[in-house]
């Protein structure tokens, strides 16, 4: 059942101040918030806003919330609601909490304090369970106001052209092509470009968030299952290929899918067939296929992470984005395209940024990439006054420059609102790792690795998502290895 109208989150948390800073944030983000201190009132939320025509996409549920076991409050939330990606929040900095809330349905555990850009991207992440056959949802400050084509990219920069240059020429062709870069650089615009300039233009373009999805859910949400192929499958579902039948398939962060779903994924594309769970037949299918990552793939097949014949299938043209540091020149150019899209959704008659803080913005280094600058200025606009844009309109960018060691804590907020969330300021920890044990001998290789994760955790102080992005796995991954290592008590 699904309405038109702003992605709806459900949030289930009994502090009000707590409460009321989240909800902010997610407003903020484009979500429309329908609050509930407990579990009960959690359903009667659902239930009134589905009666009032609403759309409820996702549940941010805290986990010592006042009604009895809060593990068994997200059991009882998840057989309710069995539709919406559950996200827990907790104080506590626990693995096996973690690996608990996991397996009892929980899409994601977030550890507080928590900041609002690492609530967005959690949120941003679970509504494509939510949305299978409308692809993914993303926060108001992220979401183009239209799909763009390769003459609507801008970029002048030679690395950049390269990279485009590349991908028109293979958008023509069936060719599968995998597009590298850092998070934020742009990979989802250029799959939506590649996807207008083919011949399946006018079928779908499905998204899929490959690092979102639990392990244990992958090959359902990809290929579909039948109605009674496992416990819980109370209904048949199409899956994602077959939604995208005669179009696009865009498989973002390709390289957070388990061992067992590259097998299956690679049986796909050499056959041009699905199976779903339980079915007795195989479907043939038509789908072009685009896959994303933010790490170099070819990397994983080295390490063993990822799998050589998989990764040829999907790398028949590789693409890689460059940076926004690495083409500054573009940022000025981009800044405008950005403002006039950013005006549009804000309904307002224009916005332009005056010489200083062009400068500014061109000085920074912009480790999210045109993501965001494009949150950055959308934040900008939303305070500003007279639309012309200035140098105060970014007080997290001058901190940056003003304070080089102490990167700002968010772009996409208020700074009195991200007063009230982590530092994104890593502790002071220990730089090395004893490769020898007392014995002399080189220690176990997944004895270094549980002290790496502890290592990173503690740096960059209990910020799981961040944890992942550095260590270069998805979230699910970092929560499967805290449980596979033992890592009881992380940071």
């Amino acid at each position: 059942m699904r309405r038109d109208g702003p992605p709806g989150l459900l949030l289930v948390d009994a502090e009000p101040a707590q409460a009321g800073l989240m909800s902010a944030v997610a407003q903020r983000a484009g979500w429309r918030v329908f609050r509930a201190v407990d579990t009960e009132s959690a359903k009667r939320s659902a239930e009134n806003a589905a009666a009032g025509g609403h759309r409820v996409d996702a549940m941010l549920v805290d986990l010592w919330s006042p009604d009895g076991d809060a593990m068994a409050s997200v059991t009882d939330l998840r057989q309710a609601l069995p539709s919406l990606p559950l996200i827990v929040i907790t104080a506590q900095d626990s693995a096996d909490l973690a690996v608990r809330a996991m397996r009892a349905g929980a899409h994601d555990v977030l550890i507080k304090p928590l900041a609002s850009a690492t609530l967005i991207a959690a949120l941003d992440g679970s509504v494509p369970a939510a949305t299978r056959q409308q692809g993914e949802l993303r926060p108001l400050a992220e979401k183009w106001s239209e799909p763009l084509d390769f003459d609507g990219v801008v970029g002048t920069a030679a690395g950049f052209r390269r990279a485009l240059d590349t991908a028109m020429r293979a958008a023509a062709t069936p060719a599968a092509i995998l597009i590298e870069g850092e998070s934020g650089v742009g990979k989802e615009v250029l799959a939506q470009a590649i996807h207008r300039a083919s011949a399946v233009r006018d079928g779908p373009l499905v998204t899929v968030n490959c690092g979102a999805i639990p392990a244990n859910l992958v090959e359902s949400e990809l290929f579909g299952h039948e109605r009674g192929a496992f416990t819980g499958a109370f209904e048949r579902r199409r899956g994602l290929f077959a939604a995208a039948d005669g179009g696009t398939i865009f498989l973002d962060e390709i390289g957070e899918l388990p061992a067992d779903a590259q097998a299956k994924l690679l049986r796909v594309l050499q056959s041009g067939e699905i199976r779903p769970i339980g079915a007795a037949t195989a479907t043939r299918i038509t789908v072009r296929v685009v896959a994303a990552t933010n790490r170099r793939l070819s990397e994983d097949v080295v390490a063993g992470r990822f799998r050589e014949d998989l990764f040829y299938r999907l790398a028949v043209v590789p693409v890689l984005l460059p940076p926004l540091r690495e083409r500054r020149e573009d940022i000025g150019a981009l800044a405008v395209h950005l403002l006039e899209r950013i005006a549009r959704q804000l309904d307002l008659p224009s916005l332009s940024l005056d010489g200083e803080a062009l400068a500014l913005l061109r000085d920074h280094d912009w480790p999210g990439n045109v993501r965001q600058l494009h949150n950055a200025l959308f934040r900008a606009a939303i305070f500003c006054q007279d639309g012309i844009l200035r140098e105060r309109d970014f007080p997290q960018i001058r901190q940056a420059r003003a304070a080089p060691p102490a990167p700002p804590a968010n772009d996409d907020m208020p700074v009195a609102a991200a007063s009230n969330f982590a530092s994104s300021a890593p502790a002071p920890v220990p730089t090395s790792l004893p490769l020898f044990g007392p014995d002399g001998h080189v220690r176990p290789i997944e004895d270094i690795e549980a002290d790496l994760i502890r290592l990173a955790i503690g740096h960059y102080r209990g910020r799981m998502t961040e944890v992942a992005r550095r260590l270069r796995i998805g979230r699910s991954t970092l929560y499967r290895k805290l449980g596979e290592l033992g890592i009881e008590q992380a940071g």
